[in-house]
């Protein structure tokens, strides 16, 4: 007489040489599509290296540390363009990390009926679908305004203090600021919601089972086994941050100055390389994509950063 399991075994056929096959070639297919993605990377790092070449003989470090950026005089320099660059998106992450984490938790969570966690959940993705542009126009006419009469309250009240010190007339990097951290919203939301809900729930049954309040599971439980998604959502939105274009383009003022006030008018790499590419002839072009090299190696510096941030957590 057959045991369940013999029956069970005598069930199962073995596999045909053409499925195997089939396993073989689908295994080969993903090798081939994630490397072509290294490829394509690798690719395009080294055309924007190429065009760069006689800028970077020309000006060397000294690109990363001139403020001109002069193209009478083919004299450049990108300082302003990286300050402008970085304090915006991280000024961007400072508003969208906290909203965005806690709309992730609040998603993820069954605090709220299942119909308006739907919604919800589609307002949010329904943010990363408008365009970037679309951004920029109701920043001009909806978001400066107001942000032109705060800034001008907080300049006579706070205008010893640094961040504070120019009157606001209008595009700054406060607005730009902004701007990115709505953009970047539906990224960090997503992308961390979906690294909550994949934490296995044995995980917050034993935390409830040893007494932790449902904040003290989310806190010491919850949100810890998801940091690498967290901080892949955040690297991603960096990465949109920084890259962004249009919208910061429209809104950020596009002057090659530093300023320590968060209402006085910046520029970005981005903005930079939009503004001037489509007229630019010569040492220019060369220019414009040493700039480009340099914001692409920022971006890798960063999400090297991020790897190695994740790498020390896990063995913690």
């Amino acid at each position: 007489m057959n045991t369940p399991f013999q029956s069970d075994r005598s069930i199962v056929k073995p596999r045909s040489e053409f499925e195997k096959s089939l396993d073989t070639s689908f295994i080969w297919l993903t090798r081939a599509f994630a490397l072509a993605i290294a490829v394509v990377l690798l690719w395009i790092a080294i055309q924007v290296a190429i065009q760069a070449t006689p800028a970077i003989r020309e000006f060397g470090a000294r690109f990363l540390a001139e403020s001109i950026w002069n193209p009478v005089t083919n004299i450049y320099g990108v300082l302003p363009q990286v300050y402008g660059t970085l304090v915006s998106s991280f000024l961007g992450l400072l508003i969208s990390v906290p909203i965005g984490v806690g709309t992730a938790i609040l998603l993820s969570e069954n605090w709220l009926p299942l119909s308006i966690r739907t919604v919800l959940i589609f307002l949010v993705e329904l943010l990363a679908a408008i365009p970037s542009v679309v951004y920029g126009i109701w920043g001009i006419f909806v978001l400066i305004p107001p942000l032109t009469a705060l800034g001008r309250w907080l300049n006579s009240s706070f205008g010893w203090l640094p961040i504070f010190s120019t009157v606001p007339t209008g595009p700054g990097m406060f607005a730009a600021g902004i701007i990115l951290g709505i953009m970047t919203l539906p990224i960090i939301t997503a992308i961390s919601r979906d690294a909550l809900i994949s934490v296995p729930s044995s995980l917050r049954q034993a935390a409830f089972g040893l007494g932790a309040t449902r904040w003290e599971t989310i806190f010491k439980v919850i949100l810890p086994a998801a940091f690498s998604g967290i901080v892949s959502a955040v690297m991603l939105a960096l990465g949109r941050a920084m890259g962004e274009t249009m919208a910061v383009t429209m809104l950020i003022g596009n002057s090659n100055n530093i300023s320590p006030s968060l209402f006085a008018p910046a520029n970005t790499v981005a903005s930079l390389l939009a503004n001037q590419f489509a007229e630019a002839s010569g040492l220019q072009v060369s220019a414009l994509m040493y700039a480009a090299l340099i914001l692409f190696v920022l971006t890798l510096i960063v999400n090297v950063f991020a790897e190695l941030i994740v790498l020390r957590v896990k063995r913690l």
